[in-house]
């Protein structure tokens, strides 16, 4: 077996390619270390530390204690999967229609209809309009505020159509021969065959509604309802009563209102972040087969 010996640009192209992609994951790593790092750390010891934190400085649990006595983070908690779970199953079912009734090559208007749907993507009503309209169907203050008015991406209709225009026609006549209709085409068969461009949808929608917030600070008066996110948001910004609650639940175990707000900042971004990473890894080996499927020209 030959092995092909590069040149010299070849190789300072490729030192210079992995440093780079080096530095750059330092980049994207770093504050993730450092926000996890901090939430285990002592409050007064954080404070007066200089410089990197790749280690805790004075390791500690006191952030967590208080973050999970607070009753407003296992309200978010739940809501957050409610949205998550009921909002991609909807999500992934009216995508998976839409694209394939796009996707069909007898369907009339066919064009006209694709540029329509496209035009959504650089147009919309704005918030106020769609204020209005979620109020008038009587979703204001519901859940379904958060699931129905964003059922469909426009980019993840698209890109699951054009998946879907990839799978031989052959696939369907013969199932339609067989007496198959519409919708056993389509989740007998297309789905299954697009399984790759389905998880990569399923993680586009399970994420945005993860990390979705500002949909609910409209939609949501009622406490009860509000996802994590908003919470999180709130305690961020250290001026709303939640945050004022917590602090006060635990002025006795910590010295200095500033100290633990900040200890309990860190500690909410873990909680509200590491669940989600984990689903990355059971997705990426579908990740770059389905975006490429999508990609496909008609």
């Amino acid at each position: 077996m030959m092995v092909e010996r590069k040149n010299i640009p070849e190789l300072v192209f490729d030192i210079l390619n992995y440093a780079l992609l080096v530095i750059f994951s330092l980049l994207f790593i770093y504050p993730m270390i450092h926000v996890i790092m901090a939430s285990l750390s002592d409050p007064i010891k954080l404070l007066s530390h200089i410089g990197p934190l790749l280690k805790p400085s004075g390791f500690s649990l006191e952030g967590y204690k208080v973050v999970f006595n607070n009753p407003n983070i296992s309200s978010g908690y739940k809501n957050t999967l409610i949205y998550v779970i009921a909002g991609t199953a909807v999500n992934i079912l009216f995508t998976s229609m839409g694209a394939y009734v796009l996707s069909r090559r007898s369907l009339m208007f066919k064009k006209l209809l694709t540029i329509a749907i496209v035009f959504t993507m650089y147009f919309s009503g704005g918030l106020i309009p769609n204020f209005l309209l979620v109020r008038a169907i009587g979703f204001y203050n519901t859940r379904w505020a958060l699931i129905i008015p964003g059922a469909i991406a426009t980019w993840n209709l698209i890109v699951m159509k054009t998946s879907f225009q990839s799978i031989p026609a052959s696939l369907e006549e013969s199932a339609k021969i067989d007496g198959a209709n519409d919708f056993i085409v389509l989740f007998r068969i297309i789905l299954p065959v697009a399984k790759a461009t389905v998880a990569v949808m399923v993680l586009f929608y399970s994420v945005g509604h993860w990390n979705s917030w500002f949909n609910a600070m409209v939609y949501l008066r009622s406490r009860d309802l509000w996802p994590l996110q908003l919470f999180l948001r709130e305690i961020l910004l250290s001026n709303t009563s939640a945050g004022s609650s917590v602090t006060e639940m635990a002025m006795e175990d910590v010295q200095g209102v500033f100290l633990l707000d900040e200890l309990i900042k860190y500690c909410t971004i873990v909680i509200a972040t590491v669940p989600i990473l984990f689903v990355y890894p059971f997705a990426q080996k579908y990740f770059m087969k389905g975006v490429m499927m999508g990609s496909l020209k008609e």
